[in-house]
């Protein structure tokens, strides 16, 4: 076996770290339940050269932006209160460079927060808080 083949088997054993598989079961999690309330799902993991954003879905004429926030506790703050000034700035830049690939449509938008709360490796409960917030400054028009 040479040495590329053992470094990827060795990777290849190694567990998912537990952020991520948390990451990935809130994101399901949130997609099942936006999609229960009507919004059409569009894309997940939306990555730019700025940012990420976890799902994107239409509702009507608006465009949706959602950032999943996936906690097992929330002994300290709510999970959307990790979406600070910077996160937002950086979601709306993201945000902006997916509506240049779509060669910026007339549409509404408008960024949602889902919260996912798990137990013991499952989904406890799901929160859609719609219109969290707003295109940040300077980028708002108008």
């Amino acid at each position: 076996m040479n040495l590329w083949q053992r470094i990827k088997t060795r990777l290849a054993c190694k567990p998912e770290p537990e952020h991520l598989r948390r990451g990935k079961l809130g994101e399901q999690a949130a997609k099942r339940h936006l999609q229960q309330a009507g919004l059409k799902f569009l894309t997940a993991n939306f990555r730019s050269a700025r940012g990420e954003i976890d799902l994107v879905f239409r509702e009507d004429d608006c465009l949706v932006f959602v950032e999943v926030k996936a906690r097992s506790s929330e002994a300290w703050t709510r999970p959307a209160a990790a979406v600070n000034a910077r996160k937002r700035r950086l979601l709306s830049q993201t945000a902006l460079d997916y509506l240049r690939l779509l060669k910026e449509p007339r549409v509404k938008i408008r960024f949602d927060i889902v919260e996912v709360l798990l137990a013991d490796g499952a989904v406890r409960e799901v929160r859609h808080l719609p219109n969290t917030f707003s295109l940040s400054p300077p980028y708002r028009h108008g």
